[in-house]
């Protein structure tokens, strides 16, 4: 795991300049609910430590959440709000990324409808995610553009930056290829005007949620980055384990074991991990105090996160202000593409 916001630096200055002549990585997340340590993991950890190498842009993809959540939009800008607290508090510093809002960002929608116009709609209904989501959500209706145009929003999000890296879970590979595909056909009626952007694969598995199920807001089976420490061992008490170990005195499963995954992710104390899965194996330990021991490592690590995003919140104005002052940012550099793509189209009025 990486340093938690403990070790992050302040974050009063948000418009300190970027060393020039290192790679651009772009990424961004939807505002659609509470921060879970399935996020921390799988994204925000990685986050945090690409920003000393990299020239990091990360976004709230509010433009993203409307494609399927399109019905009630009460909450998108207070989600958005509470969303980069976490990132903050998860470890993103201001002063060494540029945090910004995608439709504070019209630059994004201008791109997104020039893409549109030469990419082929049977290339977005081969995107794997799209008949699985029409699936998942179907009690919503996502027989609209915007949820089928989406990865033509996604590439603009990412090219008009000429990000050099993308970081992605395997899973989100194929999403980045066809970027990437996009980009060429862009090319071959324009010319050469953005950078094909790769992939940078996140390094740790995917969390599992307390149910063993995938970790989701939706399935209410995740802790929160802002859950206090008796929420979180309430949970961790009612985690899943091996189903068939009725007894504490009968040997255990730890391969898949999610309480044994959540002890690999977030408990230092290797001696005590192993200790507890040979104990387990040979049905010498309890459920009980392997999930207290789990609780309270849990507990340890996010103390910091929980201290730090309580500083960020305690400033809304100055949130406001990082938002605001990175989304300036961004539609600068997001204005300086535009220009040259408007040019290679034939869209400059004189």
């Amino acid at each position: 795991m990486k340093p938690t916001s403990a070790e992050a630096p302040a974050f009063a200055n948000a418009t300190a300049d970027r060393p020039a002549g290192k790679p651009r990585v772009v990424s961004g997340m939807r505002p659609t609910g509470k921060l879970h340590l399935g996020h921390l993991v799988g994204a925000l950890d990685n986050w945090a430590s690409l920003q000393d190498q990299y020239d990091c842009f990360y976004f709230v993809a509010d433009w993203h959440a409307l494609t399927s959540g399109y019905a009630d939009t009460s909450e998108l800008v207070e989600n958005s709000y509470d969303m980069v607290a976490d990132w903050i508090a998860g470890g993103l510093d201001p002063e060494r990324s540029t945090i910004f809002v995608q439709s504070l960002v019209p630059e994004h929608a201008e791109l997104f409808l020039l893409l549109s116009m030469v990419i082929p709609i049977p290339w977005l209904e081969r995107v794997p995610t799209y008949k699985e989501q029409m699936q998942e959500l179907s009690e919503t209706d996502l027989s609209t553009l915007g949820f089928l145009g989406y990865p033509l929003l996604q590439t603009a999000d990412v090219v008009i930056y000429n990000a050099h890296y993308v970081p992605v879970g395997e899973d989100q590979v194929a999403h980045l290829e066809l970027s990437r595909e996009i980009v060429r056909r862009f090319h071959n009626f324009y010319g050469q005007l953005f950078v094909e952007p790769k992939p940078l694969l996140t390094k740790f598995a995917r969390l599992p949620g307390l149910d063993n199920r995938k970790m989701s807001k939706s399935y209410g089976n995740a802790i929160d980055l802002s859950d206090d420490a008796e929420t979180v061992r309430k949970k961790v008490m009612q985690m899943y384990t091996d189903p068939k170990r009725i007894r504490a005195d009968i040997p255990g499963t730890v391969e898949g074991n999610p309480v044994f995954m959540f002890h690999d992710a977030f408990n230092p104390n290797t001696a005590e991990v192993d200790d507890l899965k040979s104990r387990y194996r040979e049905g010498k330990v309890g459920d009980v105090e392997v999930k207290k021991k789990l609780a309270a490592a849990l507990n340890a690590h996010m103390d910091p996160i929980r201290a730090r995003r309580a500083e960020v919140l305690a400033k809304p104005e100055t949130l406001r202000e990082i938002l605001h002052e990175g989304s300036r940012k961004a539609r600068t550099v997001a204005g300086e593409t535009m220009e040259r793509v408007r040019a290679a189209v034939k869209l400059v009025y004189r």
